[in-house]
């Protein structure tokens, strides 16, 4: 049976610098060498998963399929390589430690002392191994920065591996920061040094050496880099600032990154295939019109809080040949009501499109809801993503059926609970949270069924709450169609408005499943809808 090859990516210096970014780059260049990949992250913090994390510290939760909470980066590995990821592609220390600590319990160590070495890297170990099975190669990027106390456990399972396969099989890639420096009008390659000196320190060495920075590396620095860290000239890469990510994989081809990864491993090197990434690269950089988008919610301050969602907006764009400017509006502001409807309503006001999307807790709530109507009422194109659309119905419910006393159970008990708590019925992961892959069915002759093409969907989600099924017949009255019901019957999963040019809310969270060369219909809709406003 074929053997997999293992890529580990690490960074040093600082942490944000585009790990994630580089490890969904590589895998995108060994598939356009013809080869397959799996991509996994290692994340050294203490949680279990990123689920109950503020998204404002650690940027939004990525949904795969299987219905895990993962983080950001696997959201970045799917865009690039178009592979579903899984629960098994993201482990973190918390979760070491609780399979470490329910083995321990059970017995499994027979009274052994239980050790960091080799009983947790054993089961880091195993969480890299399981699975790989007919790969030609499998990705792993440590979360975090090399040198820090929570990394050190993952760095020796990697010296482990590393010792045991040899360089036939595993190549080290780091990714450090050359900053420049104004004053000295220069680039400085000490912080580069210490960072390899750190990994030299865990046992490794990096066989290719990925050089951030925002002012072009000259041969000499590279050469400087290359002489004190151990590395072959060729393996030391420049890997600039571009105006967008989908940029990364051409521009690694260009400077060597695929062709040296497969020099190492001594592998034959057809030439690459990126035709589609060239496409999607020139209609980025080509659009024929700009449509300003108002995203509005709770976490604007740190737009890594809405990542898949402003890629899949991006890659409505692309679809449509059209540049998106996202204009962000934070809806927690320390007001008054009236007068924040109107502080939220001045900041629409050259808006082609808005949407609200999903989010926990109540804060900000009626800062959104002012959104909602003002899109609602003025004929602009809206989208409301799973707390976004629970919004537009207590907005449509409290404005147009004029219910008294209307809210979600999430925040309030109130006369008229229009969102409640959803069934714990065929709900196996999260407690009382639906996550992942859920069955809907679409309406016939519906703004949904138009967009998809299509009646019948899988979607991911991640909400509690949904609506109360009991109001179906008063939204539908009124007009507010219920266009999407989840395969089981039991929830209402999209919802749009009569006689408005593009007004939907879903349930579930489509950005998941968007992918630039493969964007997902709705917001290939939303986007055309607002490209029409113009």
């Amino acid at each position: 049976m074929k053997e997999a090859k293992f890529i580990f990516v690490t960074g040093g210096v600082v942490s944000s610098l585009g790990k994630g970014l580089v490890a969904s780059s590589v895998g995108t260049l060994l598939q356009a060498h013809g080869f397959g990949v799996r991509i996994r992250k290692l994340d050294p913090y203490l949680n279990i998963d990123p689920g109950t994390m503020n998204p404002i510290q650690h940027g939004e939760v990525f949904v795969t399929e299987d219905g895990a909470e993962t983080d950001l980066d696997l959201g970045h590995y799917e865009r690039f390589t178009g592979i579903k990821a899984t629960k098994d592609d993201n482990v973190t220390t918390g979760k070491v430690y609780h399979e470490l600590l329910k083995k321990e319990r059970h017995g499994d160590y027979l009274g052994k002392t239980v050790q960091v070495i080799p009983h947790v890297t054993d089961l880091i170990k195993s969480f890299i191994f399981n699975g790989t099975e007919g790969l030609d190669f499998v990705i792993c990027e440590i979360g975090g920065t090399v040198g820090d106390i929570e990394s050190q456990p993952f760095l020796e399972a990697i010296r482990q591996i590393s010792y045991k396969l040899g360089k036939q099989r595993v190549i080290l890639i780091h990714l450090t920061l050359v900053p420049y420096l104004t004053a000295a009008q220069e680039l400085k390659t000490k912080p580069t040094q210490h960072s390899i000196r750190e990994l030299n320190f865990a046992g490794l060495q990096p066989d290719i050496i990925l050089c951030r920075s925002e002012k072009e590396i000259s041969d000499n620095q590279r050469r400087k880099i290359a002489n004190l860290c151990n590395v072959s000239l060729p393996n030391v890469i420049p890997a600039p600032d571009v105006s967008h990510i989908y940029e990364l994989p051409v521009l690694y081809n260009q400077c060597g990154l695929g062709t040296q990864v497969l020099e190492h491993f001594n592998l034959n090197k057809p030439k690459p295939s990126l035709t589609e990434w060239d496409r999607i690269v020139h209609s980025m950089r080509h659009p024929t019109q700009e449509v300003t988008v108002s995203i509005v919610g709770k976490y604007t301050e740190f737009p890594d809080a809405y990542k898949s969602l402003v890629e899949a907006l991006n890659h409505g764009a692309i679809s449509n040949k059209v540049k998106v400017k996202i204009n962000w509006i934070n809806s927690r502001e320390k007001s008054e009501e009236p007068i924040n409807k109107k502080l939220i309503e001045e900041k629409l006001q050259n808006s082609h499109a808005i949407l609200v999307p999903g989010g926990f807790g109540d804060d900000g709530v009626e800062g959104k809801i002012s959104a909602i109507s003002y899109a609602r009422t003025r004929n602009i194109p809206f989208f409301g993503i799973c707390l976004g659309m629970q919004l537009a119905v207590i907005e449509f419910a409290r404005n147009v059926i004029k219910l008294e006393d209307v809210h979600s159970e999430e925040f309030c008990t109130c006369k008229h609970p229009i969102i409640k708590l959803a069934s714990n019925k065929n709900i196996d992961l999260g407690g009382t949270m639906r996550l992942g892959a859920y069955k809907c069915n679409i309406s016939p002759n519906s703004k949904m069924a138009d967009a998809y093409s299509d009646i019948t969907i899988s979607e991911r989600h991640r909400h509690r709450y949904v609506i109360d099924l009991d109001y179906k017949d008063d939204l539908e009255k009124n007009g507010l169609i219920c266009s999407g019901i989840s395969g089981d019957g039991a929830c209402i999963e999209a919802v749009e408005l009569e006689n408005h040019p593009w007004f939907i809310g879903v349930q579930f969270h489509p950005e998941f499943q968007s992918r630039p060369f493969s964007p997902h219909p709705l917001f290939v809709s939303f986007i055309k809808a607002a490209a029409n406003t113009i």
